[in-house]
């Protein structure tokens, strides 16, 4: 029977670091390939797996069979294989995970129990013969079944194994097993075609006739399509199949995630600059693997040096992945991509909805498309022969995924491009010091453009000192009489306005004037924001709500003081100063609902909007001629994080900000409010001065030994009991400590800080401690990693206490 089977290796889609091997029945052998899923046996369950390439004959007993292969085609090219283990090994996470991370969601398989009472059951209420705890659960499980994990919810209790399977045993209680998942399926359209051509029109109505004229010159129709041509059309057409002039049938369909039809355009004539960076990639396409870190400054013309390149990658027959930082600029960036090379263009992002996302995947997989753009999840689009990965604006943060699988976006693509020798070219007008540095290790190649196109002016910016005004009340307060007169002689002129605060909300700090209490989240260590359009207090981490008619939780008053200042507040004294302008407001409160986004910059591009106020998601690569001022309301918000790229990101936001300014032919100006006028952040981001910023910042980076002078690891332990989570924290602190003095190697080179109490100590009603771990070497640091997280791993995980490993963390709060 063994000599029928053949062996395949299987990544399981759950938190198991393993690899297994599982046997294939002859029926499903010429089925099973590289990149599909495959349902298997788990333990005592049914789960879905991902096939990686042969398994081991072990020659043993016990090898597990699999039970049916789920896709007609691989979901991922072999090709991705080695990335997807490269991926789990740096990241220490399990392999079966990463790729269910990198697939569109919606389509894997889990078994599940369901728990239902049965007669005995219902006797043994009525006799009362059962224990309280008994009692509660049949009296649950008569309004219907359920699953074990509701149970414990429903009663907010433990509910022991053991219980579960004593009534089960004495036959109160079934328990089954079913499958459930697979929710993502390819779209199905109805279509009709001809039989045969020798159709007697004469004896046909008139619309029948239009029907088989129709269909005559398309060969095929849809029949939605074919209803626009004749509304009468999916009434009509069952008759002409019953007498055998055509057939009806189903047909798998892309959904379309595309907006309106864009117009074709042309290659732009390049500047000097343009043209060296284009030579100086291309050198290296289909050859070498090579990073570049292309420093632009804003409005010099990266996106068209994209766009040519990625001409000259398909003419040589490969493949293009675009990485955008934001959903909000990938509207941006995918017209004019598909403006040039038209429907061979697919997107990739969490804005799809799963229908479409699992569309756009299987047009890269099966080659119908050769370009692909998208965030941060787009960097595993499914190609098998990517000749360069483009990272616009690499600095950005939202390349860091903080949930689940943490990895970084941009250090994947240069890790993809290098496992299959394309070019990883990441672009940015303010570079990450971490790529930056590596231009000067000559581990990246740093190629530059300093000019804008058509010889435009950067901005002028001019800095106001809001210490001056420290005093002012109302409005005058954060729209200083510099920034009021610029903008109405902006709006005077027909010109657009964009006004920046990188902090959303009404008011971002509530607080009782009768006893100087803030309104705090009841969940989370941090205070309340008010959201007039919702009329509540909102936590922004836990999404705790409380009615902004709420009084004081301390002493009971009513009169609560509006502090603090959000873009809601903002756009409220805008369109009290300038009530004749049309004002928009982009921020996440804005533009949750599907279409939103667009909706916003359609107003902007048409021009029907005047003034847009917006935190960091208006500062990233947008580009609107018309915007000609930019008013930064407070430019110090991010400077006092506790974080050691604290001064990095305002540098960044502020010179992104700035640079949406006088992108057209009229010269731009930027207003800088703030309190810190001297800061080096800000005088460096007032000159557009990445090398002044650069120097002063990797001085300070290298006497305190953060990145790029080392490697970084966060261990966050999160619990509900404050006592218990301290005590784990501590516990985990003594065992790096432990091993770092048994090995003189990381006693040399390992540096332990922490354990400490998180900066927001309680999120979500989880008490937060961390551990940060530093090292020169990142193998050394993963060496001491793989002895902590899998030998000691029985040490670190207990039960109400979680501990998340972040390699390479960005948030340190």
């Amino acid at each position: 029977m063994a000599s029928s089977l053949t062996y395949i290796e299987v990544a399981i889609a759950l938190p198991v670091y393993n690899t297994y091997t599982y046997s294939v029945p002859e029926n499903l052998g010429e089925l099973v390939s590289t990149g599909k899923r495959v349902l298997v046996p788990f333990g005592r369950r049914r789960v879905t797996g991902y096939i990686l390439g042969q398994g081991k004959d072990k020659n043993q007993e016990g090898i597990k069979t699999a039970l049916d292969i789920l896709d007609e085609k691989p979901l991922f090219p072999s090709s991705m294989i080695p990335f997807f283990r490269w991926t789990a090994d740096y990241y220490l996470h399990p392999i079966g995970d990463v790729i269910k991370c990198a697939l569109p969601g919606g389509l894997n398989l889990y078994d599940f129990f369901t728990i239902a009472i049965t007669e005995k059951g219902e006797d043994a209420l009525l006799n009362n013969s059962t224990t309280p705890l008994e009692n509660e659960i049949l009296n649950r499980l008569k309004t219907g079944p359920c699953r074990f994990k509701d149970l414990n919810k429903n009663f907010n209790k433990h509910v022991p194994n053991a219980l579960i399977h004593s009534m089960e045993s004495r036959g109160v209680i079934v328990c089954n097993r079913k499958l459930k998942g697979g929710s993502t399926k390819p779209k199905m359209e109805r279509y009709v075609s001809l039989l045969h051509s020798d159709i007697p029109m004469k004896k046909l109505s008139n619309s029948r006739k239009k029907i088989i004229e129709t269909i005559k010159n398309l060969d095929e129709i849809s029949v939605k399509k074919l209803q626009e041509r004749v509304p009468s059309a999916p009434k009509l057409i069952k008759s002409l199949e019953t007498a055998g002039y055509l057939s009806i049938f189903q047909k798998k369909v892309y959904r379309d995630p595309f907006g309106e039809p864009i117009a074709p355009d042309t290659a732009h004539k390049l500047t000097k600059e343009q043209k060296s960076v284009i030579h100086t990639v291309t050198e290296s396409l289909g050859r070498e693997f090579t990073t570049c870190l292309l420093a632009g400054v804003t409005g010099s013309g990266k996106t068209e040096v994209y766009m040519q390149l990625a001409a000259k990658v398909i003419s040589l027959g490969y493949s293009v992945l675009v990485l955008v930082p934001e959903i909000a600029l990938i509207s941006q960036m995918e017209r004019r991509f598909r403006a040039r090379f038209g429907e061979c263009v697919a997107i990739l992002h969490s804005g799809l909805s799963a229908g479409e996302r699992y569309d756009q995947w299987m047009r890269i997989a099966r080659r119908k498309a050769a370009i692909a753009i998208g965030a941060r999840s787009a960097v595993f689009a499914p190609f098998a022969n990517i000749g360069i990965i483009i990272v616009d604006e690499e600095h950005d943060t939202s390349y860091k995924q903080e949930g689940g699988l943490r990895y970084n976006a941009r250090d994947l693509a240069v890790v993809r491009a290098k496992l299959n020798n394309g070019v990883a070219l990441l672009g940015s007008a303010t570079p990450s010091i971490q790529s930056y540095y590596n231009t000067t290790t000559k581990k990246f190649k740093a190629v530059t453009l300093k000019k804008r196109v058509e010889k435009r002016p950067l901005p002028e910016i001019t800095v106001v000192d809001l210490c001056k005004s420290r005093d002012v009340r109302g409005i005058r307060r954060f729209i200083t009489p510099e920034l009021h007169l610029e903008m109405k002689a902006t709006l005077v002129r027909g010109e657009q306005v964009l006004l920046f605060l990188n902090r959303r909300g009404f008011a971002s700090y509530p607080v009782c004037a009768a006893c100087g209490e803030a309104i705090r989240c009841k969940n989370c260590d941090i205070t309340l924001t008010l959201h007039q359009k919702i009329n509540a207090y909102k936590c922004h981490y836990c999404g705790f709500t409380r009615a902004s008619t709420s009084n004081c939780t301390s002493c009971g008053s009513a009169k609560i003081l509006l502090l603090g200042i959000g873009t809601e507040k903002v756009e409220a004294a805008v369109k009290s100063l300038f009530p004749d302008a049309r004002t928009a407001r982009m921020d996440r409160d804005t533009t949750r609902r599907k279409g939103s986004i667009l909706k916003i910059l359609k107003g902007l591009r048409n021009q029907t909007t005047d003034i847009l106020v917006g935190t960091q998601m208006v500062a990233k690569g947008h580009d609107f001629p018309n915007i000609t001022l930019v008013g930064i309301i407070c430019a110090d918000l991010s400077l006092n994080f506790p974080d050691f790229r604290a001064g990095e990101r305002t540098f960044q936001l502020l010179a992104q900000v700035a640079g949406r300014a006088g992108r057209g032919a009229v010269p731009g100006r930027v207003i800088l409010q703030t309190y810190n006028p001297k800061h080096f952040a800000i005088l460096s981001a007032t000159k557009q001065d990445f090398q002044t910023f650069y120097n002063e910042e990797i001085n300070f980076r290298k006497s305190l030994n953060y990145p790029p002078f080392s490697r970084m690891v966060q261990l966050n332990i999160s619990g509900k009991d404050k006592e218990k989570t301290r005590q784990h924290a501590q516990d985990i602190g003594d065992l790096c400590d432990t091993l770092k003095k048994n090995n003189s190697s990381f006693l040399k080179s390992v540096e332990i800080l922490g354990p400490i109490e998180a900066s927001l100590p309680r999120i979500a009603k989880r008490y937060r401690w961390q551990i940060l771990l530093k090292c020169p070497s990142i193998k050394q640091l993963h060496r001491f990693l793989h002895q902590l997280w899998f030998d000691k791993k029985t040490n670190i995980s207990i039960r109400d206490v979680k501990v998340v490993l972040d390699v390479d963390p960005f948030l340190m709060t």
